[in-house]
Order: C-alpha cells, then structure tokens, then sequence
C-alpha cells in the first residue's frame, strides 16, 4: 500500500503570518506573497518564523509583492535557510516532485509579471511532465481565479501547461477572492488557492490541507 505525503498550503499572507495557526503536514508549502513590501528584512524575519515551524519540510514561492527575490535573487534565496525556494525549479520530497514558479499575468507594476502569451508561455513550458505537485502564485483561467468585479483572471496558458502535465495538484494564490478548492474529477488535478488574506486584507483564510501518494 502507498503511504500519503500530508501538505498543508498557505498564500498571500503580506508579512502577517506571526499569529497564524498552521496545522502538522509532512510540507509546509508557502504559494507567495509572503511580504508586504518585499524587502531584504522582510525575507529574514519570514525565515526566522519558518525556523519555529515543526513541519519536516518547507518549500516556498515568490509572488507579486516579494520584488526582493526577483530584485536582489542571490540575497533573498541566501536568507532562506528553514525551507526549499522554488523558481522555476523542482525538488523532490519522499518521491514526490514539486515545482514551483512565481510568474503571473502582468498586474500593474509589482514582480514576476509577464505578458499573456509568449512570454508566460515559455515558462509554464518549462514544468516537467512528471510533475506531482505544481506551485505558482497566480491561478490558471477559470479556477479559482474570479474577481469581486466578476472576471476571470488567471491564466490561459497555465491551465494548458496543467492539462499537459496532468499534477496531482495544483496550488495557488494571488486572487485573494479565489480562496478554495475544486477537485476535477476527469482529469485527476485538485485545484487549490490558499491565499489567507480576504480581498480587504484580513488574514482569516485557513490553511488548507492535502495529501499526495509518496513514489510512483
């Protein structure tokens, strides 16, 4: 019998993350935005509190408010020592491959934005096929990805990538509005934004947890 890997995620917490109650997971997974203003401090003080954190493993993203990591990369990854940072890279847990990406739609003048199409495109181009679990801050079209005026946002050639790769899961952030989970039965990917900050800020979200089978 295959034994479960427990991953609990979480998002969009802009620097308040202090007071939160995380439940035990084997992974503790952070889909971006950790800060508020992205600076260098900013970054220590979040790896200080994954340091309290009792989870085995840790993995962590980038998203449009943390500019330091795109700014200053070889500073802020340097910062991180209580988890795994993903940026367009992969590692595997208990046989178990993440991936993460921090790149979304441009969205005014904040980090990691591209333009729809080619250029966002050739990164989800670059998630491996074998992916289990897939990491970016923003949501593909039509998951989990309406705004309070109504639209949908995501992205259009993110949810190609995923209907290439096929991830066990699929967990995101950044429409704070999108909060949830969509398990899509035909083509085997559980959807989920964890973003923890409301569309008014308010860090009320829960975390939310899952479960993927460890190997192959």
């Amino acid at each position: 019998m295959k034994e479960l890997l427990t991953c609990v995620g979480i998002a969009d917490t802009h620097g308040m993350y202090a007071d939160l109650e995380i439940p035990y997971a084997d992974v503790f997974i952070h889909a971006g935005d950790i800060t508020r203003n992205g600076t260098l401090p900013e970054i220590k003080d979040f790896n200080n509190w994954l340091g309290r954190l009792p989870h085995k493993y840790k993995v962590i993203i980038g998203g449009n408010h943390d500019k330091a990591f795109e700014q200053k990369n070889r500073k802020s990854r340097a910062l991180i020592t209580n988890a795994i940072y993903l940026q367009d890279e992969f590692t595997i847990i208990e046989g178990v491959k993440f991936y993460g990406s921090p790149w979304q739609p441009a969205f005014y003048n904040w980090s990691f934005n591209l333009c729809r199409g080619a250029e966002l495109k050739a990164k989800w181009d670059l998630i491996p096929d074998d992916t289990d679990v897939l990491i970016t801050h923003g949501p593909a079209l039509n998951f989990l990805d309406r705004v309070d005026e109504g639209m949908n946002v995501g992205c259009r050639d993110l949810l190609e990538a995923i209907w290439r790769v096929k991830p066990k899961v699929h967990i995101c952030g950044h429409i704070h509005e999108g909060y949830g989970e969509v398990p899509v039965d035909e083509f085997g990917v559980h959807f989920i934004n964890c973003s923890t900050c409301t569309s008014r800020y308010k860090p009320i979200n829960p975390p939310i947890l899952f479960s993927v089978f460890m190997g192959k």
